[in-house]
């Protein structure tokens, strides 16, 4: 990935890295995060600047839940059922049905702490928008939420980046797939943690839907 940014001119890949993040805020699923930190990486290498890219990188994220707002409050639920039919993995009932739990539970916390959670990264926008969220209040909580998530990924890549130039000059590549092995163990353990919690919520409210009052 690194090689083939190093051929593209540093404006490019601001135009870019913001568009697919703007994109992404909107609802559509695409790989923001992961675009943002190969650039911040590429940032590691003097091939962009790592503060202007981390504020393209809120500024797409701020613009982009904004228009994803403004279609969930204009188009609500009919275009979420539409989108659950062509893209059941990330519009369906269930993925849905999670990220208004967390609009239930947190409101505008969800909106701020969505940018950390690639679901609700892309759904908090026109979520917000379908439930009705005070404009202002998610305003505040979407340019908050973006500039802290943009800032601390842009961050952590771009250190990242170059420590690990400095771990393949000390150690060859052993060190580097150390480093790939502990990310994917990672990785691993909290993807098995988030499936036996919602293994344990289906269980819980299937055993809720069974129960029957005593009349």
């Amino acid at each position: 990935m690194i090689e083939w940014l190093q051929t593209i001119p540093a404006g490019v890949i601001y135009l870019v890295v913001g568009l697919i993040i703007g994109l992404e805020s909107v609802g559509i699923p695409l790989p923001g995060e992961i675009m943002l930190v190969s650039a911040g990486v590429a940032a590691s290498q003097d091939i962009v600047n790592p503060i202007a890219l981390g504020c393209v990188a809120a500024f797409g994220a701020i613009v982009g839940d904004s228009i994803g707002y403004a279609i969930g409050r204009r188009y609500g639920r009919a275009l979420l059922a539409w989108l659950g039919r062509k893209m059941p993995k990330h519009f369906g009932p269930k993925p849905v049905g999670e990220a208004e739990k967390a609009f239930d539970r947190w409101g505008a916390w969800a909106v701020f702490g969505g940018r950390f959670v690639a679901l609700l990264r892309i759904l908090a926008g026109p979520l917000a928008g379908i439930l009705g969220m005070p404009y202002p209040k998610f305003l505040i909580a979407n340019a908050t939420g973006g500039i802290v998530w943009a800032g601390v990924v842009t961050t952590v890549a771009y250190v990242f980046g170059l420590v690990a130039e400095a771990w393949i000059h000390r150690f060859s590549w052993l060190a580097l797939i150390v480093t790939v092995l502990i990310g994917g163990l990672i990785v691993y353990v909290v993807k098995r943690r988030a499936r036996k919690s919602a293994a344990a919520e289906e269980a819980a409210a299937a055993e809720s839907e069974t129960e029957t009052p005593v009349r």
